[in-house]
């Protein structure tokens, strides 16, 4: 599925939604509850009955255009947050999702969710005022979190994801639905979306026609958990399904997981909305259905109640005459129809977007709690606490005013930071370099520049645009269409312009102006400035035009840019001040959005290396990948990555020499890796002197970085998945069976397993006492241990509880079921408890039956898992006997 800053005054900080809910929020929401889904299932009702067929059927797409005659907006189902809103004015970017996994902290996970939830709610504001309604990101849902299970490293979009474990997936997974909705999950603020329903995780290239045959075991143990969390405890108000085919049958429109799991077993009575094309998919890829219409009945009947075309960005005609076309045939009727467009519509009503329920106040959230320091702020956070130190002998934190030579081809780099599913429309990133002068204003960090390189590409940041007349910006022209029902690029425009101002950089105002139509063209036009001489590589994406150096239009495009389509880049020599004349346009409409891309390079890497390296007590190499080589299926295929998916787990081949040169040069290596998957990190763990894994840590990742280098923050993450040394030592990448893979079936030794991660300070744990809930350990339990910081710097200890199990067939060699933080001053104890659930301790038989089995378990509570040298205690307890658990 595509997808496409500053402080504000207190008053505005007021206006956020608090983060956590008080008891009389509870108590008010609960009370409210059920009479409010009554109504809005009672007013959605009666609003349908009034529709004609043309005007049912084009509801149930994503783009759900207005009915003036019954006063019903437009309305856009489509709009993502995974780590932050995305939106037509600056939001707030978070770590990307497998970051926030390693900070092992639902707590701040559900505060990250709030600050999302009352920017979709800012931007949903904005598009009323300016009358955009019916555009992406707009709307009062949002198609998030993904909660798909980080099965195999290879997997582009496992960044998405909270990591390889249905435990720490389902607690995060909840944790984010709660923040987003709100108090009141019937009455939503706004409405989440977990996804892909279900057993999906790559490869990228095959997943519209795979077939996924699971066990019934791997079903329930592996892939199911997190969902049926998200749905029955957090009461998602919608689910996504996915492309792939499970045991035979679309995902869209699969009995086993619409029917009798979703709102057979689970209880569920919101709607579900498809992947985008993936209904297509039905009928075109995997041939489940002989035609269209036939597809479009299948995935309705199944219980899809919405259809992500994307057809609808680029405005395709007929797309709802399918479903006509079904009605005639006789594959659906009214009242299936009916039925579905009562679920939207009520939840419509439930969110705010419509008035007509007495329960449901009008969304009142201001533009301006978007992009709020509060917001800034918990993204450092955030970050900080995402921060997985591996190694550290010593040369961590850092001294003041230590000389520091910053090296590699991230070190300087912001695209990075925000991972995919991101919009580049946030507060002003910044780099580990720009981090560590902010951090050490005392130190001497220099940044040495690297060659040219597959991870390069950066937005040019503000301040590097003037005007034709000299101003900071550039000037941005808007024209309406004359004939906007005509396709993109088929369209003529007025001569005159409906507004001209300046902006910032290359980047639409549109959804900002209530005189720009949606279909519209921007011109922008002014000078690029270099802030330093020097070689650059210069690109462009999703504008037509040229960038001008001595007289030559040397950056150029004559086309708008594909979906995921790269920029072609160009290496130019730059003079520091020197105006280069730019002309752009775009054309409003399009999948790709506009950037003027940069880097500065070297073309003698190892000559700058050495010369910088002499004059510096450290080298801090920023190294990793980024979302524009690992990510959703995309046009790639180059040495190591094949269509968004890696094919091996190694860095690209010249961060690896660059390491193994800088480690010759006889300064202390510290390695940061900026990834949103596991790579190879044992030359790293054998060789460098400090290893910390940064992920894609957001807006604030940069700083985060350094505050945690320099010890300003003491690092408390913890590895979200198993980092494996060679796909060699796994199953096939197209294997879904769980034998072998994650750190609950893999028997081999990885080079840094699940829930590791160290710290500045040192921990020690009491020994662990276990009392049983109610009367019976089969009730559940109540594990206690005080725990207690050993070190002399303040710091904090994720607590982890895994479980061995009896041994009966089925069960995980280990499995994590209970985590905590907990912050502790030097030489300071607390007792931490934790409570285990039946289903927590519970496991699954070979023919998919979930249990708590009879006998002897052994409880290891910790820094990390069992055997991985990090602090804990164990202990052991029993139950006496057997619990069948509902699926």
């Amino acid at each position: 599925m595509p997808a496409r800053r500053h402080a504000r005054s207190l008053l505005a900080a007021a206006s956020m939604v608090a983060l956590t809910f008080s008891p009389a929020q509870a108590r008010e929401a609960a009370s409210a509850a059920p009479e409010a889904w009554t109504e809005a299932d009672r007013a959605a009702s009666a609003l349908v009955a009034k529709m004609t067929v043309d005007e049912k059927v084009e509801q149930l797409l994503n783009v759900a255009p207005a009915i003036p005659r019954l006063g019903i907006p437009a309305y856009n189902w489509w709009t993502e947050s995974l780590h932050g809103a995305g939106g037509a004015v600056p939001t707030t970017n978070f770590p990307q999702s497998i970051g926030l996994a390693a900070t092992f902290d639902p707590p701040l996970v559900h505060d990250v969710a709030r600050v999302i939830s009352t920017e979709l709610q800012g931007l949903h504001t904005l598009a009323r005022q300016t009358g955009h309604l019916g555009k992406i990101g707009t709307g009062l849902d949002t198609w998030a979190p993904n909660i798909n299970i980080f099965r195999d490293p290879r997997w582009g979009r496992g960044q998405e994801t909270y990591g390889e474990d249905p435990f720490l997936t389902a607690r995060l997974g909840v944790a984010y639905v709660q923040g987003i909705q709100g108090p009141n999950p019937d009455l939503p603020d706004v409405i989440a979306t977990p996804k892909h329903f279900a057993v999906h995780s790559g490869p990228e290239p095959t997943r519209h026609t795979d077939n996924i045959m699971v066990s019934r075991h791997d079903l329930e143990d592996t892939y199911l958990p997190a969902f049926r969390a998200a749905i029955v405890e957090a009461k998602a108000g919608s689910i996504m399904c996915a492309y792939n085919r499970v045991d035979g049958q679309p995902a869209c429109a699969s009995d086993l997981l619409l029917k009798d799991r979703l709102r057979g077993a689970w209880g569920f009575k919101g709607y579900v909305v498809s992947d985008c094309d993936a209904v297509v998919d039905i009928y075109d890829r995997h041939k489940y259905a002989p035609d269209a219409a036939s597809g479009v009945a299948a995935g309705l009947l199944a219980g899809v109640d919405n259809e992500c075309h994307t057809g609808t960005i680029g405005e395709a005609p007929g797309l709802a005459d399918r479903y006509k076309a079904a009605l005639k045939a006789g594959y659906l009727t009214d009242s299936d129809i009916d039925r579905v467009l009562v679920r939207l519509f009520s939840a419509r009503y439930r969110n705010g977007d419509l008035r007509g329920i007495a329960a449901r106040k009008p969304n009142a959230t201001p533009v301006s709690a978007v992009g709020t320091r509060e917001g800034w702020e918990l993204s450092l956070k955030a970050a900080e606490k995402s921060l997985v130190l591996l190694k550290n002998n010593g040369a961590l934190p850092l001294k003041p005013g230590v000389r520091v030579a910053v090296i590699g081809p991230l070190g300087d780099a912001t695209r990075v930071l925000r991972g995919n599913y991101s919009s580049p429309n946030s507060a002003p990133p910044i780099s580990v370099v720009d981090g560590l002068r902010r951090a050490m204003p005392e130190a001497k960090v220099t940044l040495v520049p690297f060659a040219p390189s597959i991870t390069d590409g950066d937005l040019v940041t503000d301040g590097n645009f003037l005007t034709p007349d000299g101003q900071p910006g550039l000037r941005a022209v808007y024209y309406n269409a004359i004939d906007p029902a005509k396709p993109r690029g088929e369209r003529t425009f007025s001569a005159r312009p409906v507004v001209t101002r300046i902006e910032a950089n290359l980047q639409s105002s549109a959804m900002q102006l209530k005189e720009v139509s949606d279909a519209h063209k921007v011109v922008w036009d002014g000078f690029f400035v270099a802030p330093e001489s020097g070689l650059y590589k210069l690109g462009v994406t999703g504008v037509k035009g040229a960038l001008e150096i001595d007289g030559k239009p040397l950056v150029r495009s004559d086309r708008y840019s594909l979906w995921g389509e790269a920029p072609k880049y160009v290496e130019v020599q730059l003079k520091k001040g020197e105006r280069y004349p730019l002309h752009f346009d775009l054309e409003g409409g399009g999948a790709a959005g506009p950037g003027l891309f940069w880097k500065r390079i070297t073309h003698d890497p190892w000559g700058d290396l050495a010369r910088g390296a002499a004059e510096t007590d450290v080298l801090v190499a920023v190294v990793g990948l980024t979302s524009d080589l690992e990510g959703e299926e995309m046009p790639l295929k180059i040495e190591g990555f094949d269509g968004g998916d890696k094919t091996g787990l190694e860095l690209p081949m010249d961060q690896r020499e660059l390491l193994i040169r800088a480690r010759t040069l006889g300064k202390p290596l510290i390695v940061v890796t900026m990834n949103g998957s596991p790579i190879d990190l044992s030359w790293a763990r054998d060789n460098a002197d400090a290893l910390v894994e940064a992920w894609y840590p957001g807006q604030a990742g940069g700083l985060a970085v350094a505050n945690a280098l320099s010890g300003k923050v003491n690092p408390s993450g913890r590895l979200p998945l198993t980092f494996y040394k060679d796909t060699a030592d796994l199953p096939a990448f197209t294997n879904y069976a769980m034998a072998g893979r994650t750190y609950r079936y893999f028997t081999g030794k990885p080079v840094y397993g699940f829930g590791y991660g160290l710290s500045y300070t040192t921990f020690g744990y009491g020994p662990a006492r276990v009392e049983p809930v109610d009367g019976s350990t089969a009730n559940g339990i109540r594990v206690t241990a005080q725990v207690t910081n050993t070190g002399t710097r303040e710091g904090e200890e994720v607590v982890q509880a895994y479980l061995r199990f009896p041994d009966q067939p089925g069960a995980p060699r280990v499995a994590l079921r209970g985590l905590q933080r907990v912050a502790l001053k030097p030489g300071e104890s607390k007792a931490v408890t934790l409570e285990l659930s039946p289903r927590d301790l519970s496991a699954v038989r070979p023919d998919g039956v979930r249990q708590v089995f009879a006998g002897a378990y052994r409880l290891n509570l910790g820094g990390g898992q069992p055997d991985s040298g990090l602090p804990g205690t164990e202990t052991t307890f029993k139950v006496d006997r057997v619990v069948d658990l509902p699926k």
